[in-house]
């Protein structure tokens, strides 16, 4: 099986819809599917970290695809996308969970670069060369973890080799994000599909042809087709098993920055106290800043919150 590529599509009308994944299954459960509308949530980490269009597109469809692999997990499983290159962007990191809760950055968001050859954002150019990493807590005690080289930067083609590769699942991964003339998101999404043993030479053909002749999906978002139908597009036998909400959730709190605060140990505590009379720590993730004040820090030596 294949992948696909994209970046920036055509700009038509289309109804508005919340984000969600459709879970399902096709060719009598050989053939499993996803397919996510992420629009709200691409926008959302638009403007939480202020990122320019290139990396709207970059960290958008890694946001897309780390949403589908978490809809793959069950109960309070969770998982972290880091995208390694060595392009501009810096890395990106997403995290995911089961139930469709998404927060991610990239280290550089305002990075500006020339639209590639094919007239579209150089997603490839702004993420460089390097390497992809799926760690999943499944909760089991150690995480399983994976990792592939990055094989084009443009991420679609990037995740199908994660899963061909770390997974032994021959896979397809259409992502796309749409960005209108003012950097905000108009569409983004992206299907997955993986073939199990027992598919035909036949059903196989038909797949990949189905996938080789299929619009882009920010395309078919931009005409409001649903991820029910962009899945139909590729299997038409498919059948939906669930569907679940995707948005934006950091898990971030003032507990959580207590406890990195008292893991830096009381010297550096006591030289943030004597240089800055304080702290503020910023959460890389939504960009909500915790403020400590001197007495907050002393306190934390003693082993309360303040």
């Amino acid at each position: 099986m294949g992948h696909r590529r994209e970046n920036r599509d055509r700009h038509s009308g289309g109804k508005t819809l919340h984000d969600y994944i459709v879970r399902a299954v096709a060719r009598s459960g050989k053939v499993r599917a996803y397919a996510a509308r992420t629009t709200e949530l691409v926008e959302e980490l638009r403007r939480r970290h202020g990122t320019w269009p290139v990396v709207t597109a970059a960290l958008g469809r890694a946001a897309t695809v780390g949403a589908m692999i978490g809809a793959m997990l069950k109960g309070d499983q969770r998982l972290t996308v880091q995208v390694m290159g060595d392009g501009p962007v810096g890395t990106i990191v997403v995290d995911a969970d089961a139930a469709g809760r998404v927060r991610g950055f990239a280290d550089h968001p305002n990075v500006d670069l020339p639209l590639n050859d094919q007239g579209k954002l150089d997603v490839a150019g702004a993420v460089g060369k390097g390497a992809l990493y799926v760690v999943k807590d499944l909760g089991f005690g150690e995480p399983y973890r994976g990792s592939v080289p990055l094989v084009s930067g443009e991420l679609g083609e990037d995740f199908a080799y994660y899963f061909a590769v770390s997974e032994q699942l021959p896979s397809s991964v259409g992502v796309g994000v749409l960005v209108d003339t003012h950097g905000r998101v108009k569409q983004a999404g992206g299907f997955i599909i993986q073939s199990f043993p027992g598919l035909s030479e036949e059903e196989t053909a038909d797949l990949e042809g189905a996938l080789t002749s299929i619009p882009s999906v920010t395309a078919l978002l931009d005409r409001g087709v649903t991820p029910e139908e962009l899945l139909a597009h590729v299997v038409p036998d498919v059948r939906v098993l669930d569907r679940v909400p995707v948005s934006f959730r950091c898990r971030c709190s003032r507990q959580r920055i207590e406890r990195i605060l008292v893991a830096l140990g009381k010297e550096e505590r006591e030289s943030l106290c004597q240089e800055q009379g304080g702290a503020e720590v910023r959460c890389q993730f939504c960009g909500k800043v915790y403020r400590f004040s001197y007495e907050a820090l002393r306190a934390l030596d003693e082993g309360r919150s303040v």
